[in-house]
């Protein structure tokens, strides 16, 4: 369960933010996580969950966003969602593209409120 190890790392990455201004209080998270990322979403929301309850970031809002798979149609240049590498173009029906998205792995905002 190596989610335990992401949450840590967030949490860490909020503190740090919040630390940049005395007083301040961390307020909500937000992570986007792609299909391929080898994260489990329940997993990590449990751990941060875990590692949280009891402290002063008891009430810290982790916002979990699940980003799906995307390719680029080398064709037609369409970037479509898609579940399998050999699924076609939505718009062309190329069978030629790209990975582009879904595995991210992203710490996409922290919020603070100052003092």
């Amino acid at each position: 369960m190596h989610e335990i190890g992401i949450a840590n790392s967030i949490i860490e990455a909020g503190q740090t933010e919040a630390a940049r201004v005395a007083g301040s209080k961390l307020v909500r998270v937000g992570i986007r996580i792609g299909a391929l990322a080898g994260v489990d979403c329940d997993a990590l929301r449990f751990a941060l969950t875990a590692l949280t309850q009891g402290t002063e970031l008891d009430d810290v809002d982790f916002e979990i966003q699940s980003c799906p798979r995307r390719n680029r149609c080398l064709d037609c240049d369409e970037v479509f969602v898609t579940a399998l590498y050999s699924d076609p173009c939505s718009r062309c029906g190329s069978e030629t593209s790209v990975l582009v998205g879904g595995e991210e792995l992203d710490l996409a905002y922290v919020e603070v409120e100052e003092p």
